[in-house]
């Protein structure tokens, strides 16, 4: 007898926005100097909330959404910025040393 085992996704886990939360914290304390790691990790937090609502809160088309936040995306900060905030979330700043 084989076992058959569903493909793995971190978004289906995210359920509430204070996993939301702390799911951006650890990746922002795993990326190190790696930019694409942060855009994957929103990218995933965007799959767990209702995409196309998150893209219209957002402005832009799921379309782009998707592509701006996928491995090949390079989106601006302003996108980062306005897809945190529709997500529930407030960025913060706060020294390192």
């Amino acid at each position: 007898m084989t076992e058959a085992f569903a493909p793995y996704d971190s978004a289906d886990y995210l359920t509430s926005l204070e996993d939301i939360a702390h799911y951006l914290q650890a990746a922002l304390e795993e990326a190190g100097d790696d930019p694409a790691f942060i855009t994957y990790a929103i990218g995933v937090m965007a799959r767990s909330q209702h995409f196309s609502e998150l893209a219209r809160k957002v402005g832009m088309s799921s379309e782009g959404l998707h592509k701006a936040l996928s491995n090949e995306g390079n989106p601006n900060f302003a996108t980062i910025y306005r897809v945190t905030r529709a997500l529930g979330l407030k960025l913060e700043l706060h020294p390192v040393a």
